[in-house]
């Protein structure tokens, strides 16, 4: 079954981050309000199929400009955090 959280971005552009994982944690869709909209849909297109911690790995701690943070760090920050909150028991 494939399952869908919603993320909001601190310190970005962007102000909503939509993403809908398949059973195995591959991203089967990705999409952000806000930001800077060309580079947000080459980043979802590269995305798209990947497992969400190769994704996390790859776009963990990058910058935008003069920011400690970015579109594409905000989206590793949402996948880890879903992530961990599957792996907690409820």
């Amino acid at each position: 079954m494939d399952k869908s959280f919603v993320y909001y971005p601190k310190g970005t552009c962007s102000v909503r981050m939509d993403f809908l994982l398949d059973d195995s944690n591959v991203i089967k869709d990705m999409k952000v309000q806000g930001g800077c909209n060309g580079n947000l849909k080459g980043i979802r297109s590269l995305i798209i199929g990947m497992k969400a911690q190769d994704v996390i790995e790859k776009l963990d701690g990058i910058k935008c400009g003069f920011k400690n943070t970015s579109c594409p760090d905000q989206m590793a920050k949402a996948l880890r955090e879903f992530l961990s909150s599957e792996k907690t028991p409820s």
